[in-house]
């Protein structure tokens, strides 16, 4: 187990103590213990879910990991099964229409996101990081490419997330992520005081439910991701 998490205090490539093991530590107590403690919770969400509507509670999505790697990132579903799969959510007369009435509640609150602890567990996710893409967003993927982003674990929320959230465009995003990066790689305490400001700031966002969008992506049961839009 020391072996596993043991890492110099400077590497070759320039990443620091903090994020090679003391950020991982922090993410496998905390998603172990949010697992436990939330397990109730999470019970309760799966029934009211599935006895609101047909369908599976959980589903996975492809999204881009580290170094770009696929993986399948959880949710709690909050869309009818019978969404159409073919037709672009701009073109819906009212997008509302097939996000079911738990997944209003689990949306607006984040808590669509709570089965990433497992994610964060498996060591496909950490607790802070830029927010995982779906993989045909190839203009973003390309950003963080030049700005080094691809090369940290995908974060249940991040310092993009709490600058705007899904109101910001693909180049302020990458931009918010690459300022994440270099946080993390100026050293211990300017990685530590970034990854607090940013769960301090999510805590505030979430609460105020700045920069919440009503539909995020919307999905079949199968998690396929559709065309995004804002609800106006």
């Amino acid at each position: 187990m020391i072996g596993v998490f043991y890492t110099k205090a400077k590497s070759t490539n320039g990443e620091s103590m903090y994020k090679k093991f003391f950020k991982r530590l922090f993410d496998i107590i905390f998603s172990l213990l949010g697992i436990i403690f939330l397990a109730l919770p999470m019970l309760i969400i799966v029934i009211v879910i599935r006895i609101d509507s047909k369908g599976r509670a959980v589903f996975s999505q492809t999204r881009v990991g580290l170094h770009k790697k696929p993986f399948k990132i959880y949710k709690f579903r909050t869309m009818y099964i019978e969404t159409p799969e073919n037709i672009p959510s701009r073109d819906f007369e009212d997008p509302r229409r097939w996000i079911t009435k738990p997944g209003r509640i689990l949306r607006k609150t984040s808590f669509d996101e709570i089965p990433q602890l497992f994610n964060i567990l498996k060591g496909e996710m950490s607790f802070i990081g830029p927010r995982p893409v779906i993989p045909n967003e190839d203009d973003l993927i390309a950003l963080r490419d030049a700005n080094g982003s691809n090369s940290v674990l995908p974060g249940l929320t991040g310092w993009a997330q709490v600058n705007g959230r899904d109101e910001l465009e693909s180049l302020p995003k990458s931009k918010f992520d690459g300022e994440y990066v270099k946080a993390l790689e100026k050293g211990f305490f300017s990685a530590v005081s970034m990854d607090v400001k940013c769960i301090f700031m999510t805590v505030k966002s979430v609460i105020k439910k700045e920069g919440i969008l009503d539909n995020h992506y919307y999905e079949d049961e199968t998690g396929k991701p559709k065309e995004k839009t804002k609800i106006r």
